[in-house]
C-alpha cells in the first residue's frame, strides 16, 4: 500500500473515512481510548496532522500535503497491520479530562475510576479536605495525577514495581507540574512505602487470569503483561491489597479497587464480604469500595486467603 494507490484521498474527512473502513476490514479491537473505528481513525489522523478535536468541522474538508499524507498513512498502517493501540502510536492518552504521555511500558489509561476522581470521590470524601491518598500499581501515574488535580489539597503517594513504568509516571508528574503533590515510589505494593495511613487507597491492579490472558485481543498483547496478569484466577495482587491494606488505611478511610470482569472470581474467593460495587454513568464495571471498618471486620478472611 502506498500513496500512489490512494490519490483519491484528498481531505481530512477522506482519510478518516478510509481509515475507519480499513479498521473495520482488519477486525481491530477498540477499547484503549475509543470504542469504535471512526473515532479511532479520527484520533490518529488529527494527531498525525498536529490538530485536536476542537478543529472546526469545516476544516475536515481541507486537503493534505504529500508529506502529511505520508505521516497519516504511516499511523493508520501501523494500527491496521500491527494491531498497536492508538495511544502507543501517538504516545498520548486522555484520562479524567487530562492528557498523559504513554508508551508500551504502561497500560493505556482507561479505568472507570476516572469518573470517581472527577467527582472528588463524593460522598465518601470531601474534595477540599487535606487528604492523604495512595495509588497502588500506578503505571503511567494517571490515577495519582488526576487525584492530585481534582483534590487540590491532597498529598498523593503512588507506587509501582516497574522502574520503566515509574519513568513514564515521572514524565507525567512533571508535565502536570505536580512534583510537590505527588510522590513516586518503586515498591511491590506496600513493601517500600513510608509508615503512614491514608484516607484513600485506590488501585487499578493486574487482575486478568491466566486463561483470560491467552484469549485477549491482539491489542492487549502490546501492553505489559506485568500490568494485566495476576495468577490463575487474576486475584493474586488484589488478595494482597486486601490482606495488607488495613494497616495503611485511616479509621474512616476507604479503599477503591478495580477488578473488571474478574469480579466473579473475587466474590468466589470472599463470599462473606459485602463488596460495594460502584455504578458509572459513562460505563464501566467491576470497581468495589470497602471501608476501613469493613476491612477490619473481615480481616480474618483476607489473612486466611493470603496465608493459604
Amino acid at each position: 500500500m502506498n500513496l500512489s494507490d490512494l490519490n483519491e484521498l484528498l481531505s481530512i474527512r477522506d482519510w478518516v473515512r478510509w481509515g475507519a473502513s480499513r479498521f473495520g476490514e482488519a477486525g481491530l479491537f477498540f477499547g484503549h481510548g475509543t470504542d469504535n473505528a471512526f473515532d479511532e481513525s479520527l484520533a490518529l489522523v488529527l494527531h498525525a496532522l498536529h490538530l485536536d478535536h476542537s478543529l472546526p468541522r469545516d476544516f475536515l474538508d481541507t486537503r493534505l500535503t504529500r508529506q502529511e499524507k505520508e505521516r497519516v498513512l504511516d499511523y493508520l498502517q501501523r494500527r491496521m497491520e500491527e494491531h498497536v493501540p492508538a495511544a502507543y502510536i501517538t504516545h498520548e492518552a486522555h484520562f479524567a479530562g487530562l492528557s498523559f504521555y504513554v508508551n508500551e511500558n504502561v497500560l493505556v489509561p482507561r479505568s472507570p475510576i476516572a469518573e470517581l476522581i472527577e467527582s472528588g470521590f463524593e460522598p465518601w470524601l470531601q474534595a477540599d479536605a487535606d487528604l492523604q491518598v495512595l495509588d497502588l500499581c500506578t503505571g503511567s501515574g494517571c490515577i495519582a495525577i488526576a487525584c492530585a488535580h481534582y483534590l487540590p489539597h491532597a498529598m498523593v503517594d503512588a507506587s509501582d514495581i516497574s522502574p520503566s513504568a515509574l519513568e513514564v509516571a515521572r514524565v507525567n508528574v512533571e508535565r502536570h507540574q505536580l512534583q510537590d503533590q505527588v510522590n513516586l515510589y518503586r515498591s511491590d505494593l506496600f513493601e517500600e512505602l513510608p509508615e503512614q495511613q491514608y484516607d484513600l487507597i485506590v488501585s487499578n491492579p493486574p487482575y486478568v487470569s491466566m486463561e483470560e490472558m491467552q484469549a485477549l485481543p491482539d491489542e492487549f498483547q502490546h501492553e505489559p503483561a506485568l500490568g494485566l496478569e495476576a495468577g490463575e484466577d487474576g486475584m493474586d495482587i488484589v488478595a494482597r491489597i486486601l490482606c495488607e491494606g488495613l494497616r495503611y488505611l485511616k479509621p474512616g478511610g476507604i479503599m477503591i479497587v478495580e477488578v473488571g470482569d474478574s469480579m466473579g472470581h473475587l466474590m468466589a474467593r470472599y463470599p462473606q464480604v459485602p463488596f460495594l460495587w460502584l455504578d458509572f454513568e459513562r460505563g464501566g464495571h467491576g470497581v468495589f469500595l470497602l471501608t476501613a471498618e469493613q476491612l477490619q471486620q473481615y480481616e480474618e478472611f483476607f489473612l486466611e486467603e493470603c496465608e493459604s
